[in-house]
């Protein structure tokens, strides 16, 4: 019961977020504010709609992009029943792998060698947000096939 709650949360979130340049004022300065609270905002490292920057850089966008893909896979039969019957150190594992293309992208802006877009900081960062969600997810699986509480 639990993954689709954590699934509807993730839709609902990035769609905020996507949709907040074209919401009417009062609702978007809010989800600008919790943006602002969440993310750095700089202008030339984020997407834009309409002209309009999103409330998150291009890197947090596609954290929660790969979150929303993972916490909606984690609701379909199959997926769920592969992921009870993983390990967690498979999990940790997957998890830190697919923290590489943010830790390599970031580490390569900071250290001057490569300017990255935002396409592939965007990508970079659902890597990550997969990678995270399925820590959750897999957590969430198990923990629903035991009645236990969920373990990361």
């Amino acid at each position: 019961m639990l993954l689709p709650i954590l699934a509807a949360l993730a839709v609902g979130w990035l769609t905020v977020l996507v949709t907040a340049p074209v919401m009417a004022a009062p609702a978007a300065a809010a989800v600008y504010l919790v943006g602002a609270f969440i993310c750095h905002q700089l202008p030339d490292r984020s997407f834009h709609v309409d002209g309009s920057q999103l409330p998150v850089c291009a890197r947090c966008l596609g954290i929660y992009a790969g979150v929303t893909v993972v916490a909606s896979l984690g609701c379909v039969a199959w997926v769920r029943e592969l992921l009870r019957r993983w390990p967690a150190a498979r999990f940790r594992w997957i998890a830190a792998i697919a923290a590489l293309p943010t830790v390599v992208t970031v580490a390569a802006e900071w250290g001057g060698v490569w300017a990255t877009s935002n396409p592939v900081r965007a990508i970079a960062g659902a890597s990550l947000g997969m990678g995270a969600a399925l820590v959750v997810v897999g957590a969430v699986a198990s923990a629903s096939r035991s009645g236990a509480t969920p373990t990361l």
